[in-house]
């Protein structure tokens, strides 16, 4: 199948800056004929994880991913999955790195390369000793060391992390935490012991920033009535100087509700950005501005980005990019790349957004078998590489769980 020509691209490019000029919005083009080729194989499943951070090293030549022999069900405390790089440039070979017991379907072991790019650093989370950890394993040398927490989030850098508490967050939200180790204070709805830590990632030096009580003590309402909090999705901005996360509070089974802050390394300055209830995936654009699906104050679910200074916000995408899915900004900044979950044949569609002319490019649909519903659903979760020119997506259509790269160089050039 053929990657769809760069004169067709620009055609569309130049159609939707005309629709543009006219006041209405550009429709979604149909699907183009861009492959997606497995850069894994079965008979063990394999995937990377969030669309968060690149899987590609420096050189473009090892990509990171997890290993599994198991795919369509939850793992236990007893389960561990193998972490490793992809080699390319030998047939797509998986080279195994380590195992470990702390991971979840959807975020893996938080497995990245650390640093900035040319290192050949990576750092994923463990199990010490019986309590969370993080490693570090340089993949040249094969030496590593161990830190005293897990991470979730590390500032570009490499240099610092911040961590919620895993045990929760599975229990909170499955499919995000880890079953490897016991739960703590499971009982208190906001625990003052649990919340956000900082750690240094050169000296293991750690201190809780943010607890779950000083979270929840802040402008608390009814909708606090019998709820357990938490915090997700903690992700530093570009320059290291702020982070934003989640604040997310349910009661029993019920859905979650959702707040959006940020805060200083140290947490403080602590800001409330976004208070409707319903916030899901973001990126940041740069380090004060972040691109969001939420509920808008005004508009309703949208795509819309904030800032973080000042609280406003301006639609992106509206009535073209008109689904939740995991969005990021291309690495000039001048594309979002995103994707949706299933529809009801269960189709999963990925896309490119062009920022300058609200154009959407609709790259490739794919399959997700029922099996993977829930926790184990397989998200595309798609994710750039470096220069910007290649996307790689965690697929289940196979139906194995497999990772999958698609070249998108031309696409990006119109």
């Amino acid at each position: 199948m053929p990657v769809i020509s760069r004169r067709d691209f620009l055609a569309a490019s130049a159609a939707g800056v005309a629709a543009a000029a006219r006041g209405q919005a550009p429709k979604p083009e149909a699907p183009v004929p861009v492959p997606a080729r497995a850069v894994t194989k079965g008979p063990k499943h394999h995937w990377f994880g969030y669309y968060d951070k690149t899987p590609w090293d420096a050189t473009g030549r090892y990509l990171l991913a997890h290993e599994s022999a198991f795919a369509a069900r939850q793992p236990t405390a007893e389960d561990k999955t193998a972490v490793g790089m992809v080699d390319l440039k030998d047939g797509d070979r998986f080279v195994e790195l380590a195992t470990t017991p702390a991971w979840g379907w959807q975020q893996g072991a938080m497995l990245q390369w650390l640093g900035t790019p040319g290192g050949t650093e990576v750092i994923f989370n463990d199990l010490v000793d019986g309590k969370p950890a993080a490693r570090i394993l340089d993949t040249a040398t094969k030496k590593s060391r161990t830190l005293p927490l897990p991470i979730y989030s590390v500032t570009a850098d490499g240099k610092r992390a911040v961590t919620p508490d895993f045990a929760r967050t599975h229990r909170l939200r499955p499919g995000y935490g880890y079953a490897s180790y016991p739960e703590t204070l499971a009982d208190d709805p906001a625990p003052e012991k649990l919340g956000i830590w900082h750690m240094d990632l050169t000296t293991g030096k750690h201190d809780l920033i943010l607890s779950l009580k000083q979270i929840a003590a802040n402008k608390p309402d009814d909708r606090f009535t019998n709820c357990h909090h938490g915090v997700e999705h903690l992700v530093w901005n570009p320059g290291g100087t702020r982070f934003v996360f989640l604040h997310r509070w349910r009661a029993g089974d019920k859905p979650w509700l959702t707040r959006v802050y940020t805060a200083k390394p140290d947490g403080t300055d602590l800001r409330l950005h976004l208070d409707t209830g319903m916030a899901s995936h973001f990126d940041w654009r740069d380090d004060h501005t972040l691109l969001f699906w939420a509920k808008h104050p005004k508009a309703g679910n949208k795509f819309f980005t904030i800032d973080t200074r000042s609280d406003e916000t301006q639609l992106v995408g509206d009535g073209v990019l008109t689904q939740d899915g995991h969005c990021s900004y291309s690495p000039d900044r001048k594309w979002i790349l995103n994707d949706t979950y299933p529809d009801k044949e269960r189709m999963q569609t990925l896309m490119l957004f062009k920022v300058a002319t609200g154009r959407r490019y609709d790259l490739n649909r794919f399959h997700s078998p029922k099996a993977f519903t829930g926790p184990v659903r397989c998200d595309l979760h798609p994710r750039w590489n470096r220069d910007g020119t290649q996307v790689c997506i965690d697929g289940c259509h196979d139906p194995q769980r497999q990772v999958y790269v698609l070249d998108v160089a031309e696409v990006v050039k119109s």
